[in-house]
């Protein structure tokens, strides 16, 4: 038989070594690099992925000094007994048949610490600390540091090593007269600022010798002001190439860009265009050295076509492979269908690292814990009963199958999904629909018996005397008691959401928290429309440009008109949007913004009236205000809905808590798949217990 996908499952002649197929596993910070005590962990993570079937991965980053780090005690790779408990992580690997490589990152002036240096003494503005200005011999010791790592990382076992020279970080600060103001031999034209990165990868290439990865990771599309332009790119393409590089990966923005570039309201292979252009210009002179395109590339029918179109010799899919590490296996293998799709919520990965937590991910909450949550068989079959086929409930009742035991799922809507069938209808979520299609089919390979359209009782449960019953029967909106709630043009965000009660031209949202934000943007998109679907309309509407005519591809950006004139209201005074996700947080700040949404704080509810919601200001609820509004929509938070435990204990059923039925603070999917994953991986064995707060 034919494979599957021709172009992505096709292998790739280095010349010293065959990579098995075109999946470039990318790097992403877990935190696991950040101390020798995660490192068996970390081994553990990427075993599973070799096992998988990805054909060359690349590590987080890690620094090749102190003046590099990302933050005090970070990753760093300097020192031969520092490569020796590498060891483990590549031994682990190459047992499985895989291949890795290193990521050598220098965060210059993005450094979170005292002692982060720079070209030139420009504070970044995601920092708070200012970098020191570094003289040419400072920077010949950073040259030698990053020589020293990757020499480091040959003797650590590693197959290769990846040179970070795009999102921003320090290689990328020397390229762009925007953070390099120098006017020695390091600065001024674009042949000097670009040395370091030619200097770098020739003098690597020299010590680790011809038979060993090098990949270059290259800016494509700075979107900054003053960001390279392309001939600049192109020019740095073709010398990185002459100087050893075996592989070029893309880089897209850097980190303190206003413009989004993998959160899930990007749209899929939204960047692959740029490095096609990349990979035109370096075959029309001449040049076949591979290209790696990336970013919201999360199924093997985008990495497909974005190969068959000619826009890469490779796909890299990080986060993809943090949500399902047999991604490859099960394209090769013809059961894409059984791929548990990355979301690009960013809620677990990237909101973690950036708080200096461990790195897992939403929808798979085994990711990068694959040493703790181990999902063993049962000693004995059991029968458990889960109420409510929302996240949590889904987690649980299939985590259970898969261990043997009998499991009865009921949900009384007439299709699984709970909450989420609320939020894969806003604009920019629709890939929350792929992980009820991944539950669904887990639902029939483990053979959960599903019971839709089913409102069970407790007196069903007890007679059915099941040795254990799951509540995850989710929320119920939380009644705000303005006066005047009851009235016709009022609506709850679930008579919106899913219901699709009609709502007017100007509307009022009670509560701004992430429920509140993702009502605005359903109310200001068109119905049946979203710019995710549409890469013509997304790159106008957040101002991305062809780097071709303008420098660093970034213009103003041509939002289309809202639907609706929406504002949007919160009792607590300060930023609307607080709690959203770090990484997140201010994307969906600024699609409102640009979609004129009034966003109003420290406001108390008095009533409502048929010409809108009245409302006044801080304690002493002063200066009362009239918004004007055919609709008012409530999303002032949410309870658990638990009317099934009492009845259940008094009967002496052992009941768990899981998902919103346990805590109803906004609507936590990362919360509730973690906990109903966690508490089905110890129900049944010697170990059992129950932790509310396991998440």
């Amino acid at each position: 038989m034919s494979e599957p996908y021709p172009h992505l499952l096709a292998p790739l002649d280095l010349g010293f070594t065959t990579l098995p197929n075109r999946v470039l596993m990318g790097s992403m910070h877990t935190g696991l690099e950040d101390g020798r005590k995660h490192f068996p962990a970390m081994a553990a993570y990427f075993a599973e992925r070799a096992r998988g079937g990805a054909a060359l991965m690349v590590t987080g980053g890690f620094a090749p000094n102190i003046e590099g780090w990302t933050k005090p005690l970070a990753g760093t790779l300097s020192t031969s007994g520092a490569a020796r408990r590498h060891r483990v992580v590549t031994d682990a690997v190459h047992a499985e048949g895989g291949r890795i490589a290193l990521q050598i990152l220098h965060t210059g002036r993005y450094g979170y610490h005292p002692f982060c240096v720079a070209p030139s003494r420009i504070k970044s503005p995601i920092t708070p600390f200012a970098p020191r200005e570094l003289s040419a011999r400072g920077i010949e010791r950073q040259i030698r540091a990053f020589v020293r790592c990757a020499t480091l990382a040959r003797e650590a076992g590693y197959d290769g090593v990846e040179v970070m020279g795009s999102e921003g970080y320090f290689i990328n600060q020397f390229l762009v007269t925007h953070t390099n103001q120098r006017t020695d031999e390091w600065g001024g034209p674009y042949e000097n600022r670009m040395r370091l990165p030619v200097e770098i990868v020739t003098r690597v290439r020299e010590a680790v010798g011809r038979d060993f990865i090098v990949i270059y990771r290259l800016s494509m599309l700075d979107l900054i002001p003053d960001g390279s332009s392309w001939p600049e790119a192109v020019a740095l393409a073709k010398a990185v190439t002459h100087a050893g590089a075996t592989i070029i990966n893309t880089g897209i923005g850097w980190h303190e860009a206003r413009i989004p570039t993998i959160a899930t309201s990007v749209p899929r292979g939204a960047f692959a265009w740029v490095t096609k252009r990349m990979r035109e210009e370096l075959r029309g002179a001449g040049i076949t050295i591979p290209l790696v395109t990336s970013n919201r590339i999360n199924t093997p029918e985008v990495g497909e076509q974005v190969l068959a179109d000619g826009c890469a010799d490779m796909v890299s899919l990080a986060r993809p492979l943090l949500a399902d590490p047999d991604f490859v296996a099960k394209a090769r293998a013809g059961r894409a269908q059984d791929i548990n799709t990355c979301i690009a919520c960013n809620q677990a990965c990237l909101d973690h690292a950036f708080k200096n937590e461990l790195a897992t991910c939403l929808v798979n909450p085994r990711a990068a814990r694959e040493t703790v949550l181990v999902i063993r068989a049962a000693a004995q079959r059991l029968r458990y009963a889960v109420v409510g086929a929302g996240p949590a409930g889904l987690a649980a009742a299939t985590t259970l199958a898969e261990r043997g035991h009998e499991v009865h799922l009921f949900e009384g809507a007439a299709q699984i999904g709970g909450q989420f069938n609320m939020a894969r209808r806003i604009p920019g979520k629709e890939e929350f629909s792929e992980t009820l299609r991944y539950f669904a089919r887990r639902i029939e390979a483990t053979g959960v018996k599903l019971h839709l359209g089913t409102r069970v009782t407790a007196d069903r449960l007890v007679a059915d005397k099941f040795d254990g019953v799951l509540l995850a029967t989710g929320v119920v909106p939380r009644d705000p008691r303005i006066p005047g709630q009851d009235s016709p043009n009022v609506l709850s965000y679930v008579d919106v959401l899913l219901h699709g009660k009609p709502v007017g031209e100007r509307v009022a949202i009670v509560g701004a928290g992430g429920i509140g934000f993702d009502v605005a943007e359903f109310l200001v998109t068109p119905p049946g429309h979203s710019p995710t679907l549409d890469l013509k309309e997304w790159l106008a509407e957040w101002g991305v440009a062809d780097p071709v005519q303008v420098r660093g591809g970034v213009v103003r950006p041509r939002p289309s008109p809202p639907a609706r004139k929406v504002t949007l209201l919160q009792r607590k005074a300060g930023k609307l949007g607080k709690g959203l996700g770090k990484t997140t947080g201010w994307i969906h700040r600024a699609a409102l913004l640009m979609k004129n949404v009034e966003m109003i704080g420290g406001v108390n509810y008095e009533r409502i009236t048929p010409e809108g919601l009245f409302v006044t200001y801080g304690e002493q609820r002063k200066d009362g205000q009239l918004i004007e509004c055919d609709t008012v929509v409530l999303c002032a938070g949410q309870e658990p809905l638990r009317e099934l435990q009492a009845p259940l204990l008094a009967a002496g059923v052992p009941v768990h808590l899981i998902g919103g039925a346990d805590e109803a603070a906004e609507l936590d999917a990362k919360r509730a798949i973690d906990q109903g994953t966690r508490l089905a991986a110890l129900l049944g064995s010697t170990e059992q217990f129950v932790d509310r707060r396991a998440a």
